[in-house]
């Protein structure tokens, strides 16, 4: 995925003090995780920014069965065996690498269905906690190679976060909310977001792919002038 973005006068935006930001993401999509870290570093850089931030569905791979599969299997039989699963590997590396993050795409060992994680993402909205869990869920995958489609594991996630884990264990033991993030997901595939990370500023100007740091900076700047 190439990072691109379209352009819409500034001058659109809302007050500096309350510039919505929507993501729609997966956290199995490496593109995400470095989109994020990209994005967190701007941020971190400029502490007075406009964003209020909000994570939204978008699974990468919709049919994927409910325990997950093997990745390193998975992914030979999508791109044509092993050669070429490494070569898209290291080509990943070498982008994650070119933005200051290193990646290990083969450290997962499990693509997991990702429904759980985004209902995860859901509750930690509604407690505020939202991007906490969003940045543990990225790390459990893409630095711990944990599998993100475990309840336990969710349930960890959440603690660690603050949010009550027995609360969280019997959510997901339940189907609470789950058509509702199905929803959610066609939904923004029937407005046009076709790949991830794609961000949604103040409603109006959409930015696609990983961008870096810089751009992120010279947006919160623009805003700040408007």
């Amino acid at each position: 995925m190439q990072a691109s973005h379209e352009s819409r006068s500034m001058t659109e935006f809302t007050s500096p003090t309350a510039t919505r930001l929507d993501i729609f993401s997966d956290p199995v999509c490496p593109w995400c995780h470095v989109g994020k870290l990209n994005l967190d570093r701007a941020l971190a850089e400029n502490p007075g920014h406009p964003f209020r931030i909000e994570w939204h569905p978008f699974q990468l791979n919709p049919d994927m069965p409910a325990g997950g599969v093997a990745k390193r299997a998975y992914l030979e039989e999508k791109f044509g065996g092993s050669a070429r699963v490494d070569a898209v590997h290291e080509r990943l590396r070498e982008v994650a690498r070119q933005n200051g993050v290193e990646l290990d795409p083969d450290r997962p060992a499990q693509i997991p269905n990702t429904l759980d994680a985004h209902r995860l993402i859901h509750w930690a909205g509604i407690e505020g906690l939202q991007q906490e869990v969003v940045t543990r869920l990225f790390q459990a995958y893409w630095d711990e190679g944990r599998d993100i489609g475990a309840a336990q594991v969710l349930a960890d996630i959440a603690a660690g976060a603050g949010m009550d884990k027995a609360a969280v264990l019997r959510l997901l033991a339940s189907d609470a909310d789950a058509s509702d993030i199905l929803a959610r997901d066609e939904d923004a595939r029937r407005k046009g977001v076709s790949s991830v990370p794609t961000f949604l500023i103040s409603q109006h100007y959409v930015v696609s792919g990983a961008q870096p740091p810089e751009f992120w900076g010279n947006v919160i700047r623009e805003i700040a002038k408007s």
